[in-house]
């Protein structure tokens, strides 16, 4: 599975990128999975090309199909889903009753225990328990809000540069590839969702409200696989995992423009993607036609970044935005979980310790998301982000930590995050609870103007009062001696 999104990648983002890139294989990034193995002539498997060219066959059988969303949207999701399905293999175990009642009541417990740690009330009505089909199939709404921005400015950047009779002339040709980059792209998801349904382990593992609203949800098949090695209960980790999907949702149900603060960054993202098209058209006329027939060809020509789009500083601000937002998604409820299990659960410590690193190493959800995003979540501001969220709940008090949530003016920036004393300082003075509203500063200001107008008419007659009773007594004064 390639990690960028869509196929395409900025690597200047991440200088780390190319360690990874390595120790994955040559071919990780390459969105076509030609990779130079040690199998066959560069790593070229014919097995492999000939499952490709199976699934590409069935992909081409429906286009023109009602519902196969090559028409009304720029990813096939119906080939997504298919994919992503065909990896879980046919025999899916569904949930026992038992599961299911063991996360019922490791949700009821966690709630009680959430209450004490955060003013937010539960966010969610139900909690259920997923098998990876469920996940694909629950998610894939708000996959959609996520994928569409993108998908729809790569597919765009191609047309949009032709000039109007050019558009024209090849509308046909160009409704055809557009149909063929959804299914492209269709593609790609459905190997990303089909792996990340394998190993996720609840709806908001990657810090998005991935499921319907008001639904938590955990699933026992990961839970119990990453529960191996771990050296604890299996019942204590799921109690611990079912506060942190509890306290997701307490977030996203009570601070309601939070879910279109992180969509709306990755379509500003999007909006941002730019296509070097005189690189491209340089490379084309130096492309020797029967070098394409040769994977290891197509793979260097791939690899020299000429069909990469270019980073914009306005996908930079965006990128800075959601990563920033994200990591004071995943802060908050890692500060709020650690106090809400406290001592009542001995490894929750450990339990912390082994979520961040496997973010960290780049765990399947943050390959999935980049893949998709084009965005790497990085380590360095989840602990800045928590550091932040609990010397505010020291330093102030539980409740004004959480009403910084109250308005998206009021949260922390990135540079608040490396220098998060200013920040603290301004709630603890207040900064929570005042709103920069130039209305509102506008009204402060005429009413101190009309009160300040009226001290002065005010003033003036008592003056004047005064000045005749002087000028009486001074008149006075000389009488009174002439008696």
């Amino acid at each position: 599975m390639s990690d960028v999104p869509f196929g395409f990648s900025n690597r200047d983002d991440d200088p780390d990128r190319d360690k990874r890139d390595d120790q994955s294989g040559s071919g990780s990034n390459n969105p076509f999975g030609l990779g130079a193995g040690a199998g066959g002539a560069a790593g070229f498997d014919p097995a492999a090309l000939g499952q490709m060219l199976t699934s590409l066959g069935q992909m081409f059988s429906t286009m023109g199909q009602p519902g196969s969303g090559g028409e009304s949207s720029p990813v096939n999701y119906d080939v997504a889903k298919r994919l992503a399905r065909q990896q879980l293999g046919a025999t899916i175990a569904p949930v026992s009753e038992g599961s299911q009642r063991a996360i019922t009541d490791a949700a009821h417990l966690a709630e009680l225990w959430l209450d004490a740690a955060t003013t937010l009330p539960a966010g969610a009505t139900k909690t259920v328990a997923w098998t990876p089909n469920d996940w694909i199939e629950q998610t894939l709404p708000t996959w959609k809000r996520l994928c569409d921005p993108v998908a729809e400015q790569v597919s765009g950047m191609w047309s949009s540069t032709l000039p109007e009779e050019a558009k024209q002339f090849a509308g046909p040709m160009l409704g055809m590839l557009g149909q063929m980059g959804g299914l492209a792209f269709g593609s790609q998801l459905g190997q990303a969702l089909g792996q990340l349904a394998q190993e996720v382990l609840t709806s908001t593992d990657i810090g998005l409200p991935l499921g319907p609203a008001g639904t938590a949800a955990l699933l026992p098949n990961a839970i119990s696989e990453f529960s191996k090695g771990l050296e604890r209960p299996e019942s204590e980790i799921l109690v611990y995992l079912a506060a942190r999907e509890a306290a997701h949702q307490r977030l996203f149900a009570h601070v309601p423009w939070l879910r279109q603060q992180v969509l709306g960054a990755v379509e500003d993202y999007a909006r941002g993607i730019r296509m070097d098209f005189s690189a491209i058209e340089e490379a084309a006329q130096n492309i020797d036609p029967m070098s394409l027939t040769d994977p290891s060809k197509l793979e260097e020509l791939l690899s020299q970044g000429t069909f990469e789009p270019q980073t914009t500083p306005e996908q930079k601000a965006a990128l800075e935005r959601l990563e920033t937002l994200l990591a004071l998604i995943e802060g908050w409820v890692q500060v709020v979980v650690s106090e809400a299990v406290g001592d009542r659960l001995p490894g929750a410590g450990a339990l912390a310790e082994t979520l961040r690193r496997r973010r960290a190493t780049g765990g399947p959800a943050e390959q999935t998301f980049a893949t998709l995003v084009g965005l790497e979540l990085r380590p360095r501001k989840l602990r800045e982000a928590a550091t932040l969220w609990q010397r505010l709940t020291t330093d102030a008090s539980m409740s004004e930590r959480d009403a910084v949530w109250a308005h998206p003016d009021l949260l922390p920036s990135s540079e608040d995050l490396d220098n998060p004393g200013r920040f603290i300082d301004g709630v603890i003075g207040g900064g929570a609870n005042v709103f920069d509203d130039p209305l509102a500063q506008l009204a402060e200001t005429e009413a101190r103007e009309r009160r300040e107008g009226g001290a002065a008419q005010q003033e003036q007659p008592r003056t004047e009062a005064d000045g005749a009773a002087d000028s009486d007594s001074e008149t006075d004064e000389p009488g009174d001696d002439a008696r």
